[in-house]
């Protein structure tokens, strides 16, 4: 019986009339307001057990194991009509023994087993003798409706003593089981709530570091949007520039006629005159060797008539053979174009022993071409070696001493023979370079 001092409810009238006519052994307490149990029937026929008619020991595991402890509260608080304060242990015995005997608790459990469990009670309907109970009460023992399986076998009309003790032996090693395995559960539990805690906080660390990096993902993105968009700026306007260019340029070849004609006629000037350049530089090169072949003609002259003069023939050339270059050279600037940057000394060491001052420009190699004509303005006599100078040097040259009047020697081998020639050239005596090159056909 539920204990007095741990129930609350609201009885009503019908109910407290009621409590006259039920005897003191057969109540639970005045105050739960609930039927008298009635006497134990027998199970007869197909008929099934009921509740109350179950031996004593079988109500604890069918209460315990069949209903949870939330429904039996709400069962209780619906029949009595109030607030149930027992605690589960107190109420759990309460409800085994109002299950010993008929009342509105005990069929209010039945009735709840009934509608929970009312498949598999079906199914065990088709059950007609005990041995196939047992066979059906084996094989659902290792399913998962083992409560259902409890319920249905415990009312079946073919369960006889011997099958209920076997059932709840059955149950009760389950139950001793099921404890077993939910402290083991339980330990799993421990253990996966705090491998559940090291990976929130590993999963709080990724999500941080996910943000992160989402920031930066999105700064990099809007930086490169910006980038993009002056990119495109610059590249519209170049386009329009490219276009403004281009409608000058039309309005520019509108506005001068033939100016396409005008430019291939400056491309074929410029193409006539470096061929020009190319004819009068063979033209100087054979000069060269002309003036090579008649001072070799000259030296052979100068040769034939020393030999003359040792054996005492005097000849009318004596007396220029006799003058020396130095008085030719003395006190005069000697402008060397040209020549190896090596044979310079020698070059230097040729003309003062002469008596001339040595002056000299590398024919635009190092020197810039600009300074020639200060360096021309500053010689008396030009010594022009052609195989080592620029063209436009060379053409500086010869205009120049073409303008001035200088004496300009052109010569085709740049070495220190050929200097000492060129100023052996430069005597009285010798042929006059300026006046052959001013008869030369320019």
């Amino acid at each position: 019986m539920l204990p007095a001092p741990l129930v609350t409810s609201n009885p009503t009238s019908a109910d407290t009339s009621q409590d006259n006519d039920i005897p003191p052994a057969g109540r639970i307490v005045a105050a739960c307001g609930c039927t008298p149990s009635l006497p134990l029937a027998q199970a007869r026929g197909s008929r099934r057990r009921r509740l109350w008619e179950l031996s004593r020991h079988a109500h604890c595991p069918v209460v315990g194991v069949c209903l949870p402890m939330a429904a039996l509260r709400r069962l209780v608080d619906k029949v009595l009509g109030g607030k149930t304060l027992a605690t589960d242990y107190d109420l759990h015995c309460g409800i085994n023994n109002e299950c010993r005997q008929r009342g509105r608790i005990a069929e209010a459990v039945e009735k709840e087993l009934d509608r929970r469990y009312a498949p598999t009670l079906r199914q065990a309907r088709s059950l007609k003798s005990t041995d196939a109970l047992a066979a059906w009460w084996r094989e659902q023992t290792g399913g998962r409706d083992v409560p259902g399986a409890l319920w249905a076998t415990l009312s079946h009309p073919r369960c006889d003593v011997v099958l209920e003790e076997t059932v709840l032996s059955d149950i009760h090693m389950i139950q001793h089981q099921c404890g077993a395995a939910d402290r083991a559960d339980l330990a799993r539990l421990d253990a996966l709530q705090q491998e559940n805690e090291v990976l929130a906080r590993e999963l709080g660390a990724a999500q941080r570091r996910w943000t992160q990096q989402s920031a930066d993902h999105a700064r990099l993105a809007e930086a490169q949007s910006a980038q993009l968009l002056r990119l495109r700026a610059e590249l519209l306007g170049r386009d329009t520039l490219i276009a403004s260019l281009q409608e000058d340029l039309a309005a520019l070849e509108a506005s001068v006629p033939a100016l396409r004609a005008r430019d291939e006629l400056t491309r074929q000037v410029a193409s006539q005159i470096e061929r020009l350049q190319d004819l009068e530089r063979a033209l100087l090169r054979t000069r060269h060797e002309l003036e090579r072949e008649r001072q070799r003609a000259n030296e052979a002259v100068q040769a034939v008539e020393a030999l003359r003069s040792q054996a005492g023939r005097p000849t009318s050339s004596e007396a220029p053979a006799t003058t020396e270059p130095e008085e030719a050279l003395a006190d005069r600037a000697v402008l060397c174009v040209g020549g190896r940057p090596a044979s310079l000394p020698a070059y230097r060491r040729l003309v003062e022993r002469v008596g001339g001052r040595f002056l000299h420009h590398d024919g635009g190699e190092e020197d810039k071409v600009t300074r020639l004509a200060s360096t021309l303005d500053s010689a008396d006599v030009v010594i022009c070696q052609t195989g080592c100078i620029s063209h436009d040097a060379y053409w500086r040259v010869k205009d120049h001493c073409k303008r001035t009047g200088k004496r300009c020697l052109f010569v085709d081998n740049p070495s220190s023979a050929s200097l000492r020639r060129a100023l052996a050239a430069l005597a009285p005596a010798a042929p006059q370079p300026q006046d052959e090159e001013a008869a030369r056909p320019p």
